[in-house]
């Protein structure tokens, strides 16, 4: 499989299907990744992006699900806790603690509660946290879907930061970390070599910094 940060949270898995996670990039598109599937964490429009201008097949939490659809976009519903597969990838989506409205419909639409994913393809396990705090049950989310790769914000202020995340990163147990959602706006900058460095000083585990466009391929366990 191969990875591609392409900005803040928006992250390309490409395999025998493409899946492209929170459609949003700062200043520019990504309607040509043309991807098999698109998730969103969560409504917000920094996470919902161009979800529906691109109108591939989405996958979201009931109350987004609903209102994509309602825009003339395929969209595939579930909650926390669920499993679905397509067309031989499977999403599962795990809880994450942050808000999680629509804010593309002016005042907002309620978009339920903001979510992760646990995304299986090819024979690896990815981790996308989403926007949101730490919180303990993350060790089970390692426990149960033993992520190959886990994909971390760090940017502070609207999800953890550095700290939390190194804290998140133990629990989760993913041999891989990849930082994302910071450095996209002042409010949320941060230096992810010092996060890189702090944890592979004090752990087994490796992050990988990406700079928004580069790619790195992950092979199956």
């Amino acid at each position: 499989m191969q990875i591609t940060w392409l900005g803040h949270s928006c992250v390309l898995l490409s395999g025998s299907k493409k899946v492209l996670i929170d459609p949003f990039i700062d200043g520019g598109s990504v309607a040509w990744t043309k991807p098999d599937f698109v998730a969103v964490t969560h409504g917000h429009a920094d996470h919902m992006g161009e979800a529906v201008s691109i109108k591939r097949p989405t996958v979201a939490i009931t109350e987004i699900a609903k209102y994509l659809k309602a825009q003339g976009v395929p969209s595939e519903s579930m909650n926390i806790g669920g499993t679905i597969e397509l067309r031989g990838v499977t999403f599962t989506m795990t809880p994450a603690v942050h808000s999680g409205r629509i804010e593309q419909t002016g005042q907002g639409y309620g978009g339920g509660t903001a979510a992760g994913f646990v995304i299986r393809m090819d024979g690896v396990s990815v981790y996308h946290a989403g926007d949101t705090a730490l919180f303990s049950d993350m060790k089970l989310i390692g426990e149960l879907y033993h992520p190959d790769v886990a994909m971390l914000p760090i940017g502070g202020r609207f999800t953890m930061g550095p700290n939390e995340a190194m804290m998140a990163a133990n629990f989760i147990g993913a041999k891989l970390i990849i930082p994302i959602h910071y450095n996209t706006w002042d409010r949320i900058m941060q230096d992810p070599v010092a996060f890189k460095q702090a944890i592979e000083r004090t752990t087994d585990l490796k992050v990988q910094v990406l700079k928004p466009g580069e790619s790195f391929e992950i092979e199956p366990v």
